[in-house]
């Protein structure tokens, strides 16, 4: 799963001991050298559908990381593209590699006003959980012009019994143990972000959504495509 140029075992314990921020903090280096950065092939794919939903003006990268998404925003608007990071290691990793305007600054919280035509984020809603999401999709809502999209992929769940449900399973049972017996938390979970939930959530924060298969992605034995587009317009 890791390169050579990844982390530690050892260094993975230190970052899962940490709160959120620090342990990005401590990650950052090497962030990129991980399965956790969003693949090119998922952002590359989004780009592609993104690309049929523009053109876009000024946008923002929600929860940027190192930087990764924010090449996309760069690929579909016509002005400044902005990142925004809790963890001042991602985004001093992500200021030697993108051109952009770097912001430190927290999703619930955020530090405009109503200056973008769209918003995306790369895998980062796991870091939420449920009852904050409606106050993070109410602050996209808040910075975004009237018409404006918010975008971000959602993969479709493992089926239950196979190894990747499992996975998500022990993952998430780990962590709740982990919770409840260290501090400070580290809020990550793959099993929270339901798509009828946030669905619902992003509809009663003033939105109207779309759907759109990622067909780069691929489809599941059943049809049902592997990943989708969640575009998001404000009304």
């Amino acid at each position: 799963m890791f390169s050579a140029e990844g982390p530690t075992v050892r260094e993975l314990a230190v970052q899962a001991l940490s709160s959120v921020e620090r342990g990005y903090d401590l990650l950052a280096p090497k962030f990129d050298h991980t399965p956790f950065r969003t693949p090119d092939v998922v952002l590359d794919a989004v780009a592609e559908v993104a690309r049929g939903l523009g053109p876009f003006g000024r946008g923002l990268d929600l929860c940027c990381g190192t930087g990764a998404g924010t090449r996309v925003l760069r690929r579909l608007c016509r002005d400044d593209v902005v990142g925004v990071d809790l963890s001042a290691g991602m985004l001093a990793v992500a200021r030697r590699h993108e051109d952009a305007v770097w912001v430190r600054g927290e999703a619930g919280t955020l530090p405009f006003g109503r200056v973008f035509d769209v918003v995306a984020s790369f895998g980062a809603f796991g870091h939420f959980r449920p009852e904050e999401r409606p106050g993070v999709f109410a602050e996209v809502a808040r910075v975004l012009r009237p018409g404006g999209r918010f975008l971000f992929p959602i993969a479709a769940p493992p089926r239950p019994g196979g190894s990747g449900w499992w996975f998500q399973v022990g993952f998430d049972a780990a962590m709740r143990v982990r919770n409840a017996v260290w501090r400070p938390p580290f809020v990550m979970y793959y099993r929270t972000f339901r798509l009828a939930d946030v669905r619902a959530e992003l509809c009663a924060a003033g939105f109207d959504v779309e759907l759109y298969p990622l067909e780069a992605l691929g489809r599941r034995p059943d049809g049902a495509p592997r990943c989708r587009l969640v575009a998001a317009t404000l009304r």
